[in-house]
């Protein structure tokens, strides 16, 4: 006797999409009772998705059937089906839980609000498209859960619709979804025409045994698909939007920093079977996160507003992200995403408590000027700590040229806290300290991709060729990322003129999403409007 996991995992968002079919005009005369519906259907969500999670564990696969739901739609059936694997898995109980910390997190934090109601609404329909997303079996069902996902968040980015600056964000968000959108139907038409099937299952069944070069037209695909993720993760020259969304309600910007924006990476990891074919498009994909995440993570250290600096710390994250999706490690993108998103739905929820934590007394920092031994001689103790730790796990570069390029920023990381304990303090008893945390820190990030290494086994396609190309993208990633170690703590400890100028041209986000923003007004000016 076999187990269907098709209704019970559909349940999760149509219990949500429930609440986003009530009329308006009743939820804002409800408010209150919206807000509850909203929150406890979060919560049956959550517990539904847990317990799809607990059934594909315990149960054999052979007693687990995913079978399609059939049904009538014009002179053709809609068929709506299930792709449950192990990012499926992970993914929805994720997604679930931050929407249910969210609605919660809502029902005070909007008390009082014109259009609560109405809020509620949208975001249940957002929650319910997301949770869609993630479930989806076929193409045809992603992408429409991809458009709905845009559409129900662009009504949550308009709630304060009398701010301009909120207005001007939401048109941003809308033209790059819309091109993003435009780019994955081409490639979905492709990848359809190519293997003549929509579906997850039967493309990974096709890819794994395939042999040869990609054809044109799955190559032309591969593309346009890094092109639509990368949209969606407000990467490099687009990516201004997600910087100024913060005029959105603040549940708002912990649903979509926390999840919606991780939506590129799910893409990328859904389409690996084909990705992983397409050493080119990967690299574009590797360069273009490798760029978005150097201009972020400089332009953070100058920021000054605590939801700023967060909003330019998950650009860089989010492109952190696709340069690990990029170098063919899915697993390791997997479990960044995860801890990613825990970690900024918590920064943006208690975003507030952030000011008091700056007012409390502060460890001692001494800057100590840039000094070239104590780098060298940090990366050095870094990188034999981190290189012994990934043998340990049987981590060597010659599986994977990218556990080369991963390595090497572990110890770039290790290096940065060890350079920070020694400027704070220099006594042997707080160096011996932040070695020890150095050696646990790497060892719980080994050990924890070890983990996701496993689950993902049956999720992902790993990339198959290991040639120059990969070795060299590995290499010129270890040598930026050593170049931007040393300019940061250049830049920490610059002074003159001519730093100066560079600071507030770094402040400004070297001025790129302004021209954006001057196209964008001409093409879309944004007109204020007064809320009854």
């Amino acid at each position: 006797m076999s187990t269907n996991v098709t209704l019970p995992v559909l349940l999760a968002p149509l219990l949500l999409m429930l609440v986003g079919m009530l009329p308006t005009r009743w939820v804002n005369r409800n408010p209150a009772l919206t807000g509850s519906l909203c929150y406890r259907a979060a919560t049956a969500a959550l517990l539904v998705s847990i317990i799809a999670a607990v059934l594909r564990e315990i149960l054999p696969a052979r007693l687990i059937a995913q079978r399609a739901i059939e049904l009538p739609f014009g002179p053709t059936e809609l068929t709506i089906d299930v792709f449950y694997n192990s990012v499926t898995m992970i993914l929805l109980v994720l997604v679930s839980f931050v929407g249910m910390i969210v609605s919660r997190y809502s029902i005070r934090y909007l008390r009082g609000e014109p259009d609560q109601g109405r809020f509620f609404k949208w975001l249940g329909l957002t929650l319910a498209s997301i949770l869609g997303l993630i479930v989806s079996g076929n193409l045809i069902m992603f992408m429409a859960a991809w458009v709905a996902t845009s559409l129900c968040l662009h009504q949550l980015l308009m709630f304060y619709g009398e701010r301009p600056a909120a207005v001007l964000a939401a048109h941003k968000k809308f033209v790059a979804s819309r091109i993003g959108d435009f780019s994955l139907v081409a490639a979905i038409v492709l990848i359809g025409s190519s293997l003549h099937t929509f579906e997850f299952s039967e493309i990974f069944r096709v890819m794994a045994g395939y042999q040869g070069n990609l054809p044109i037209a799955l190559r032309l695909a591969s593309f346009l698909v890094v092109l639509s993720a990368a949209l969606k993760s407000a990467q490099f020259p687009l990516h201004g939007w997600l910087i100024q969304v913060i005029e959105a309600p603040t549940p708002v910007s912990a649903l979509l920093h926390a999840g919606i924006v991780n939506a590129g990476a799910f893409l990328v990891i859904r389409m690996s079977p084909i990705l992983s074919r397409s050493p080119e498009a990967l690299g574009m994909l590797a360069a273009i996160g490798l760029v978005t995440l150097a201009l972020a993570s400089l332009v953070m250290l100058t920021q000054t507003s605590i939801k700023v600096s967060l909003a330019w710390s998950t650009v860089a994250q989010m492109g952190f992200m696709l340069l690990e999706c990029g170098l063919g490690l899915y697993s390791l993108a997997m479990l960044h995403l995860v801890a990613h998103s825990f970690y900024k739905a918590h920064a943006f929820l208690a975003s507030g408590s952030g000011v008091d934590a700056f007012r409390a007394p502060q460890m001692p920092y001494t800057p100590s000027g840039f000094r070239p031994g104590r780098m060298v001689l940090s990366l050095f103790i870094s990188i034999l700590i981190t290189g012994a730790i990934a043998y340990l796990f049987g981590l060597t570069p010659g599986q994977q040229p990218a556990i080369l390029a991963t390595t090497a920023i572990v110890a770039i990381a290790l290096t940065q806290l060890m350079l920070q304990a020694a400027n704070t303090d220099r006594t042997p008893m707080f160096l011996f300290r932040a070695l020890g945390m150095s050696v646990l820190t790497c060892a719980s990030y080994f050990a924890l991709h070890d983990v996701f290494a496993k689950l993902m086994q049956d999720s992902a396609l790993p990339v198959l060729a290991t040639g120059r190309f990969q070795y060299t993208l590995a290499v010129l990633v270890v040598i930026f990322f050593i170049f931007l170690l040393v300019l940061q703590h250049i830049f920490r400890n610059a002074k003159g003129r001519a730093w100066e100028a560079i600071y507030v041209h770094l402040y400004n986000g070297m001025y790129v999403d302004v021209y954006i923003t001057r196209m964008l007004q001409k093409l879309w000016p944004v007109t204020r409007k007064i809320r009854a």
